[in-house]
């Protein structure tokens, strides 16, 4: 079983490690890998460039075992589409191996807007993590392929949406970056060594 969280990770942060890990714990995961998108189709994109990000993402995980950066996205060219990330786990670890998209409301709530949304199920499980003011959308689509056994998942290489209670960290990167703008301190919000990246390589301030 493979864990996938994406993300723009700009700059990883407190939020993004602690839901990866819960993910990875509730599923007994030893392989959660965290994925630097690219060029994200959906959202401005990112400031940092991506051997930064990556790089403030290995110091961020260089102490956990079970999570993984995974630097796919970043070596393809044009935009990073779940889907084709997606296929390319497939084409490596075969079609049996379960695999576990991590995404949270907010971009669930969007998810039928995504480049090949309605094939994405028949490569992977969908671990849906609850965030602070997001409920799940209203036309129910997504009813069919519910789940609330976390075995039905292991026993299965995709198809199922299962939803998972996190633990609520309200940071999002936008605030750090206004917060490192302003001069002040986002300390205690993301960790100490990617705090000394940022300050090093003097990211996202004027």
């Amino acid at each position: 079983m493979i864990g996938i969280l994406g993300g723009t990770f700009d700059p990883i942060h407190h939020a993004h490690l602690r839901t990866a890990l819960e993910v990875a714990e509730h599923f007994g995961i030893s392989d959660m890998r965290l994925i630097p998108g690219k060029q994200p189709p959906h959202r401005p994109q990112p400031i940092a460039r991506p051997e930064q990000r990556l790089a403030m993402l290995q110091a961020a995980i260089a102490t956990e075992p079970r999570l993984h950066a995974d630097d796919r996205e970043l070596r393809r060219e044009g935009h990073s589409y779940s889907f084709d990330t997606l296929q390319t786990f497939r084409a490596e670890v075969g079609n049996e191996r379960p695999l576990l998209f991590t995404l949270g409301f907010d971009a669930f709530l969007h998810f039928e807007r995504w480049h090949r949304w309605d094939e994405i199920l028949a490569l992977a499980h969908l671990v849906v993590v609850h965030r602070p003011r997001y409920s799940l959308p209203p036309n129910g689509w997504y009813e069919p392929f519910l789940s609330t056994n976390p075995d039905d998942l292991r026993a299965t290489p995709a198809g199922r949406i299962y939803l998972l209670s996190v633990t609520a960290l309200d940071i999002s990167a936008t605030h750090l970056r206004m917060l490192l703008k302003q001069g002040k301190s986002p300390r205690y919000l993301l960790p100490d060594s990617v705090l000394d990246y940022i300050q090093r390589h003097q990211l996202y301030c004027e």
